[in-house]
């Protein structure tokens, strides 16, 4: 199934940011004083840009930028430096414009993050039939999967406060492919919602895991191996107190780094969910 998004519309957006009056856009990444989180912006304006219902404006010259193109540089840039590198100005530095075209489709940086959070979430789905069921295990385990993969494409979602999504195309059509796929356990609306969300949920835990240990390494130049390596003289000593004698008594293989954290977990959940659709399968 391809994904059909908003962000692919040329249409400019109509604004008073286009005047230059950014004080009326909510953008405030010329301070820095910007807020991360989806629906921080005005919610009305990233709805009509995702979905395609914004008026097309009348005047000011012809486009010579598409929206299409500036969520990509966006996403591209948050890639490479994070999100604090993204603002306005740095991006229509990237794009070799005028800040002020910017505005002409994205009233300011909250809203842009609403069009780059819709974007990459669509990835998952381009690579998804509906065509042909699944089993539901192998459905659970392929939602798990490409959630991580993208979490590792995109660290920088793991920073952005996604409480309150502003709901584009590829998070509604995203939640139609999941639900397609699930319909097959048996559970009510509710019961198959709150798989969904513990999926997700064990999923992000996981890429947190990676991604802040990837990050303490870099911000500290201490390898991995080196910062555990420093702890040793204190924990030996530790360790033969007594105090702590299940701790002291575990394999001293139990933190090896080859053990799959992430498969190991997510066998556990679908274990869980068998427990509850033979349940449901038998009326209880």
């Amino acid at each position: 199934m391809k994904k059909k998004t908003g962000t692919g519309d040329t249409n400019a957006t109509s604004d008073a940011s286009a005047t230059g009056d950014t004080s009326a856009t909510g953008d405030t990444s010329a301070t820095g004083a910007t807020s991360d989180a989806s629906g921080g912006g005005r919610i009305g304006r990233s709805l009509e840009i995702l979905w395609g219902t914004g008026e097309r404006p009348t005047r000011g010259p012809k486009p010579g930028l598409t929206l299409d193109r500036i969520v990509g540089a966006a996403v591209a840039l948050a890639d490479a430096e994070g999100m604090d590198a993204v603002s306005m100005r740095r991006l229509s530095t990237e794009l070799g414009t005028g800040t002020m075209s910017l505005y002409r489709y994205v009233p300011g940086k909250a809203e842009l993050l609403d069009l780059m959070l819709d974007r990459v979430q669509g990835e998952p789905l381009d690579a998804v039939d509906t065509s042909e069921p699944v089993d539901w295990r192998e459905a659970v385990e392929t939602m798990a999967r490409t959630h991580l993969a993208l979490l590792r494409r995109h660290p920088w979602l793991l920073k952005i406060n996604q409480a309150r999504t502003v709901l584009g195309p590829s998070a509604v059509l995203g939640l139609e492919v999941s639900l397609a796929a699930l319909k097959g356990m048996g559970l009510t609306d509710k019961e198959l919602i709150g798989a969904i969300i513990t999926v997700q949920s064990f999923v992000v835990g996981i890429a947190r895991m990676e991604t802040e240990a990837d990050e303490a390494a870099k911000e500290t130049g201490l390898s991995h191996e080196d910062f555990w390596a420093s702890q040793t003289p204190y924990l030996e000593r530790a360790m033969a107190s007594g105090r702590f004698p299940l701790v002291a008594g575990l394999d001293e293989d139990t933190f090896s780094t080859d053990f799959d954290h992430f498969s190991f977990g997510l066998r556990r959940l679908i274990a869980g969910f068998e427990v509850l659709v033979t349940e449901r399968a038998e009326g209880r």
